[in-house]
């Protein structure tokens, strides 16, 4: 399937290094401040551009915020595709996975902010493109992850595999959010106690455990 572009062909004719500049000035401004308060003056202002130049390479806001998150959603994709390309079992493939969000989180803060940001979006318009465009990948990997192991006899194979890929997202999506977040940080010192963070080999064990047996292994 053909990615979707919500920019100009002028956006595509500026240096990398300046669609780069651009793109993370905006990271950090839509995951800080929303889509609706985010400012496209205070976006062109650090990235060294005119606000008219802006909008020669976006039509609209929205196209911009669109234009952004694919940016930022494509990088964790492009983590996850190297780890399911590994030569790993299933098991070992989603424990990389766990230890990745653990770190990748940290370090890139703003765009799991960004794509919490996506998540709580009251714009019905807009979060239905961007579910559309952005969870596809990651449904249809992990859903084939899961019918192989049936296959293969590494997991029960009466497991539902849209729904288990579907709650398997949910847990890594809520580990992005707890290692990068104010909001889901606290929630997880909430369950786990004010050192969890101090902690990350006993959260891999223990969401490994309950993943296995989730999946019919004891």
């Amino acid at each position: 399937m053909a990615e979707t572009k919500h920019f100009n062909e002028s956006f595509e004719r500026i240096s990398e290094e300046k669609r780069t500049r651009i793109l993370s000035i905006a990271i950090s401004e839509f995951a800080n401040r929303g889509f609706t308060s985010a400012n496209t003056n205070t976006i062109a202002q650090k990235a060294g551009i005119s606000v008219g130049s802006l909008y020669k390479y976006f039509e609209t806001k929205e196209d911009f915020f669109l234009t952004v998150v694919d940016y930022g959603i494509n990088q964790l994709e492009k983590t996850l595709e190297t780890v399911l390309s590994m030569d790993l079992d299933f098991f070992g493939k989603i424990e990389k996975i766990i230890r990745i969000i653990q770190t990748h989180s940290r370090t890139n803060q703003d765009i799991i902010r960004l794509y919490n940001e996506m998540t709580t979006e009251s714009n019905y318009e807009l979060i239905t493109r961007l579910s559309g465009e952005l969870e596809s990948l990651s449904a249809k990997c992990y859903i084939d992850l899961i019918q192989k192991a049936k296959e293969e006899g590494t997991i029960a194979s009466d497991v539902d595999s849209n729904l288990s890929a579907f709650l398997l997202d949910n847990i890594f999506m809520t580990l992005q959010f707890s290692y990068a977040t104010v909001y889901y940080k606290e929630r997880m010192k909430i369950y786990l106690g004010d050192g969890v963070f101090e902690k990350d080999e006993d959260i891999v064990q223990a969401v490994m455990k309950f993943i296995r047996r989730a999946l019919g292994v004891r």
